[in-house]
């Protein structure tokens, strides 16, 4: 069986969800960095009928999820996985509408979110999202004690993973020409932050 199942993606698609309704076009082509497990791309492919998700992830393991969750999902618009990993260049995407990362760029090096958003003003549109979802810290400070913890925890897994501060990754954003439309509190101390190429 090559399906994963995150607790937390099924915590947190409904939410997410709520959010993305009001962000994303109505119709086109959404680009899912790291998926995962995949369940996110299943539900909001079901949500979103009139939008193509394109998921992709640089694992193999869950590029394998993708897929397996796609299959038993059997929507026409959840395209099969795309192997992409942030910092290569190209992307095996040549454009997108929107798109979407939940719970990356602390997971990852600093380098992977400018990469990111590198990559962002090079796919999309004047005017168009694109959206993160994940912890942040705001003013250089956690905005909960179990922010604290949890990035603890994931320097201890790797030095140069972290909790991103806001101001940190607006100013990424800002240096490709991505302005930080929106700041949205979410569930379990999260944010949903929305950019727009300018």
């Amino acid at each position: 069986m090559h399906r994963r199942t995150s607790p937390a993606a099924l915590r947190n698609q409904g939410p997410i969800c709520e959010v993305l309704a009001g962000v994303l076009p109505r119709a086109g082509v959404v680009l899912e960095i790291a998926s995962g497990s995949g369940e996110h791309a299943m539900a909001f492919a079901a949500a979103f009928p009139g939008l193509t998700w394109q998921p992709s992830d640089r694992d193999p393991d869950a590029l394998a999820s993708i897929d397996a969750w796609a299959l038993e999902a059997g929507l026409a618009n959840l395209r099969p996985a795309a192997v992409l990993d942030v910092t290569g260049w190209p992307w095996p995407v040549a454009a997108a509408d929107a798109i979407v990362c939940i719970n990356m760029i602390h997971i990852a090096p600093w380098a992977a979110c400018e990469a990111l958003m590198r990559g962002a003003a090079a796919l999309l549109r004047p005017g168009a999202p694109l959206y993160l979802y994940g912890p942040m810290n705001r003013d250089g400070r956690f905005t909960a004690p179990s922010n604290e913890t949890f990035d603890s925890w994931l320097r201890a897994s790797d030095p140069s993973w972290g909790v991103r501060d806001l101001a940190d990754v607006t100013a990424a954003a800002a240096t490709r020409g991505l302005a930080l439309a929106e700041v949205v509190p979410m569930p379990a101390n999260n944010f949903s932050l929305v950019f727009r190429r300018a």
